[in-house]
Order: C-alpha cells, then structure tokens, then sequence
C-alpha cells in the first residue's frame, strides 16, 4: 500500500462514481476536476463503451481520458482518438460462442464493435440501458455477429445469479477469453484474453513512467478486482460488491454518499 500521494487516480464510473440515478455530484466533479487541474492525472476505467460517456463529460468541467470496455479500449477525449484497442478477433468470436451455445441453454449475445461506438446485438437479446441509439441494432443473419473484430461480447441467458453465471461462461472458455461481470442482472461480459481493467490501466500507466505503487483506484464489481489489486492503493465504496470489500485495502463511503470524493478530499487536502 502506498505512503506517498498517488501520482494517478483510477476510478470506476457505474456504482462507484455516480449515483445510483447516474447522476454525478457536483461534489465529486468538482473535486476531480481540482485534482486534475493540479497535475495530477484522473482516468475513468469501466466496462461500459465509449459512446455512453458522453452521459459523464455532461457532468464534469472537462471530460477525462476513459478506459471502456473493461480495459479493452484507451480512449482520449479531447482528441476524440481511439489510443489503444485489444478486440476479440472474429474467429475467436466464433469459438466462444460456439462453446457457450452448446454449455448454456438459450443464451443470447451483444457485441460492442467500431472501439465500442456501436453495439450489434442478436433479436432476442433483450437490451436495458441502451435500446434507444442509432448505434445499436439488431443483426439481420448470425454470421453478422461474428463478421468483425469486437471489443467485447456481452452474454445473457434470462435471470440469473450473476456470480454463479459467470463461473459458469468462464468455465466454458477455459483460458480463450476473460469473463466477468459488473451488474447484478446476469450479463456477462467477455474479453479477449488477457484483456482486464488492470491491462489497459498498465498501458496507460507506463504512457506517464507510473507504476502500480503509485496508483490509487477505486471500484464496487468484480470487474474492478483486477485493476484494485494491481493498484498500489485499491478502495472500495461501501456499496461495493462482496468481492470487491474483501480484497480493497481500505472502504470509503457509499457512491450515494460521495465516498470517492470524500476520500480524495483527506488524501489531496482539496474540499
């Protein structure tokens, strides 16, 4: 665990930073943006696609580099440039959904392509936040699912225990992909190998001579385990998944009660 003031804070949006009506305190961005404006770098790393961060920038002075897609893509806003992209090729695509239609009965898939500004999707794949963008549709023949690199592919099969759910997909592909989850609604969420949010954070870390022990995160999901223990200094909101409680080196407060804030508030002296 780090001594020091952090040289890079990482920090999950869904959960974490925002509330629970996606709205974002003018608490928090007011804090994250005193942080940023003194030097020292803040970088949004979720699970969600690029084209849904513009719900964020919204609400912050300045929009913040993000790594989307659970680490799959580095993205720079101010630029509007795509840094970095690791997608699921489409013939391992082909493979991991070849297993999980043959393990999980009546499964049905997402994919977010184009460095996830566009979401492909199979007809009975029901959507939730995202149904009502010109980026996404459905697919007219299944081949079209499989036809182009993605960044990630999204599974769901109904209602179901998102943990068991998704020791269930990861025990199907056994090592091909990366499988984990960030929702209590049983999607999983599936990456190529080796791609996690703890990945694309080192990737972005060594662009500033950062390592780990130097990066303090924050997160509540079990997608957020890989970057908190990678992190010199991992915190969990008090909402946070059990998953996550039990790894984090300390808890702040809930994202109801601005504990990414108020913890960046006593470690940055900044109010």
């Amino acid at each position: 665990m780090m001594g020091e003031t952090p040289r890079l804070i990482a920090t999950d949006i869904d959960g974490t930073l925002l509330r629970d009506d996606r709205t974002l305190s003018p608490r928090t961005a007011g804090v994250l943006s005193r942080i940023s404006a003194a030097g020292t770098p803040v970088v949004l790393v979720t699970g969600r696609p690029i084209r849904w961060l513009q719900l964020v920038y919204d609400q912050l002075a300045e929009p913040l580099p993000a790594i989307c897609a659970n680490g799959a893509v580095v993205y720079d806003p101010v630029a509007d440039e795509v840094l970095r992209a690791d997608p699921l090729a489409p013939e391992l695509l082909a493979e991991v959904a070849r297993r999980l239609r043959a393990q999980v009965p009546g499964v049905s898939f997402a994919v977010e392509i184009g460095d996830s500004r566009q979401m492909r999707h199979e007809a009975h794949y029901p959507l939730r936040w995202d149904a009502d963008t010109d980026a996404i549709r459905a697919i007219e023949s299944p081949e079209e699912l499989l036809a182009v690199p993605a960044v990630k592919l999204l599974a769901r099969a109904g209602e179901q225990d998102p943990d068991a759910f998704v020791r269930v997909v990861a025990g199907a592909l056994e090592g091909l992909a990366e499988a984990t989850h960030s929702s209590y609604s049983g999607l999983v969420e599936i990456s190529a190998a080796g791609v996690t949010k703890a990945a694309g954070l080192a990737w972005y870390a060594a662009r500033f001579g950062i390592d780990e022990r130097e990066v303090l995160a924050f997160g509540d999901m079990p997608n957020d385990v890989p970057m908190l223990t990678w992190a010199g200094r991992a915190v969990a909101v008090a909402n946070a998944h059990p998953a996550v409680l039990e790894i984090a080196d300390e808890v702040t407060g809930s994202n109801a009660e601005d504990g990414v804030a108020a913890y960046l508030e006593q470690i940055f002296g900044v109010a």
